[in-house]
């Protein structure tokens, strides 16, 4: 179960949140500044809260009060930002290693349900892409590549910063579907970042909804039923 109390103070701003999420997607949804990226970057260790407590099952990544504030390599969360951030001069299967220990055993299956390298390409659609760059990529084809890369760190946390807002409504339904899958297969924590009424529906099992740092009153919400058309 991911816990976690953040403060973070920032000019003339501050965030201030409580999250306790167990399994499933949760969504953090608000307007373009509320904060919702500052939460992300605070628990993937990116940005250091100015107070409170982190902890993802026994494991804490930071408490103000004991002095920890586990580096990011440490913390085994993966991160797909909104711009997905691929190295333009390594090839698709280089940027998807990126991260990962050199040695024999870097493209090995590791533990449990995790994946080789080559079954993460696979499920991503992207085998047949391996040896192309960014630039030669559509953007959905981009977006499964930066998936990739956060999950072969395997992580025990999976953040994402509005992968899909720049996609063209087709590829972004159909990534939608793949996230959900992707979820249910892993049975990880997902938090996801957007602003878009109609991805929070699609794949929200829990919603946050954030103004100016802070999360606020909302009606009950309940997710879609499978099979809902919007």
């Amino acid at each position: 179960m991911l816990k976690a109390s953040i403060r973070k103070e920032l000019p003339g701003f501050t965030v201030d949140i409580d999250l306790q999420f167990d399994n499933g997607i949760l969504v953090l949804f608000g307007p373009s500044g509320s904060g919702k990226s500052t939460v992300l970057n605070c628990l993937a260790g990116l940005q250091k809260p100015t107070a409170g407590r982190i902890a993802l099952g026994n494991r804490v990544f930071f408490c103000k009060q004991q002095g920890i504030n586990l580096p990011v390599r440490t913390r085994r969360i993966g991160y797909v930002f909104q711009d997905y951030a691929l190295f333009p001069h390594l090839k698709v299967k280089d940027n998807v290693l990126f991260g990962l220990p050199p040695g024999p055993t870097r493209c090995k299956k590791k533990r449990g349900y995790r994946m080789s390298v080559r079954e993460t390409l696979e499920m991503m659609k992207i085998m047949h892409l391996q040896d192309r760059y960014p630039a030669q990529l559509s953007g959905g084809e981009r977006q499964r590549v930066a998936l990739a890369r956060a999950l072969m760190v395997e992580p025990d946390l999976l953040l994402l910063d509005e992968p899909l807002s720049a996609l063209d409504s087709e590829i972004r339904n159909a990534l939608q579907q793949d996230l959900r899958q992707l979820q249910r297969t892993w049975h990880i924590p997902f938090l996801l970042v957007t602003h878009s009424h109609q991805e929070m529906e699609a794949l929200a099992d829990e919603v946050i909804f954030l103004e100016a740092g802070r999360p606020i009153f909302k009606p009950a919400w309940q997710p879609l039923a499978a099979g809902s058309v919007l």
